[in-house]
């Protein structure tokens, strides 16, 4: 019984001798300013659509080319009357020119833009990439840079971007330079990651991805609408830091080379959670979500 009472006296004292590792949510919660990166304003698009507006960073690391292309675009206000053409069940929404196919319809480019050679992947060499160490089924490795999901070969000695939820690209015809940016799609099903090295990948979308992955799926070949009046039409398509500072997203996003990313994803690879009976003790490249947070003033 004496034993009993030190026991009890200690743990009101120092609390329990094996107290439970700590959870994603509450890792983030204790995490530092420094943790976190503004969200890169020159390179992120402001989408507005019926239902409310979609944020998209650019991966100009990864898709320069593609990403100048998009920028210019947008600028030119060349995406604003444009749709939303395809929403295709667990996989990818897409949207565009209607009238593409069409030269006597189509809309003009004001700027010229053309299509571009593929931008699948670009040398390992400058890339600080934070590794996932649980291995990949699609790559010889894979891991984060700059808060995007990557892949990578020393053999070859080439990284890309994957084909994870909300990730962006470019779509294109069968050649493979026959993208320009024109036309985009975004991932909204289970990561097809056989598009890899597929097709160009140019960003991510950071809010707003409910607007797209809820879309009513498309009854035609692909997911695409048949009728033009199932399609979505989208209102403006802005460079974010071309808005006014008080209509610019206030967001932060996590940076994944620090040591509160490294036990985020640890958090997430073994469920320590009252709730899990099986802890995991593994993660795969596109189930580990990158946080995104409205900045602290």
């Amino acid at each position: 019984m004496f034993r009993v009472y030190i026991g009890l006296a200690l743990t009101l004292a120092i609390g329990p001798l094996h107290a439970a590792p700590p959870t994603s949510a509450e890792i983030l919660a204790a995490s530092k300013p420094t943790d976190w990166r503004p969200l890169d304003a020159a390179n992120s698009l402001l989408m507005q659509l019926p239902s409310g507006p979609v944020l998209i960073e650019l991966a100009p690391t990864f898709a320069p080319r593609h990403v100048a292309n998009i920028k210019t675009l947008a600028r030119e206000n060349y995406y604003d009357g444009l749709a939303v053409l395809r929403s295709q069940d667990n996989y990818v929404a897409q949207w565009g020119d209607p009238d593409a196919e069409d030269a006597s319809k189509r809309k003009p480019m004001k700027s010229g833009v053309r299509s571009l050679p593929a931008e699948f992947s670009r040398p390992i060499a400058g890339l600080k990439i934070t590794p996932l160490k649980d291995g990949d089924v699609y790559a010889p490795a894979v891991g984060h840079v700059g808060g995007f999901p990557v892949a990578s070969s020393r053999k070859t000695g080439q990284a890309w971007l994957t084909h994870c939820y909300a990730m962006v690209g470019a779509g294109r015809d069968l050649a493979a330079d026959s993208g320009s940016g024109a036309e985009l799609y975004v991932v909204t099903g289970h990561a097809p990651r056989h598009l890899d090295l597929n097709v160009t990948l140019v960003g991510r979308v950071l809010q707003g991805i409910d607007r797209l992955s809820s879309l009513p799926r498309g009854t035609g070949s692909l997911g695409f609408y048949e009728l033009a009046e199932e399609r979505l039409p989208i209102a403006s398509v802005r460079v974010v830091a071309d808005l006014p500072t008080t209509q610019r997203p206030a967001l932060e996003v996590l940076r994944t080379d620090t040591a509160t990313w490294a036990a985020y994803v640890e958090a997430r690879r073994s469920r320590k959670d009252e709730w899990f009976l099986e802890p995991t003790g593994h993660i795969e490249l596109c189930n580990v979500p990158i946080p995104v947070r409205i900045a602290k003033p």
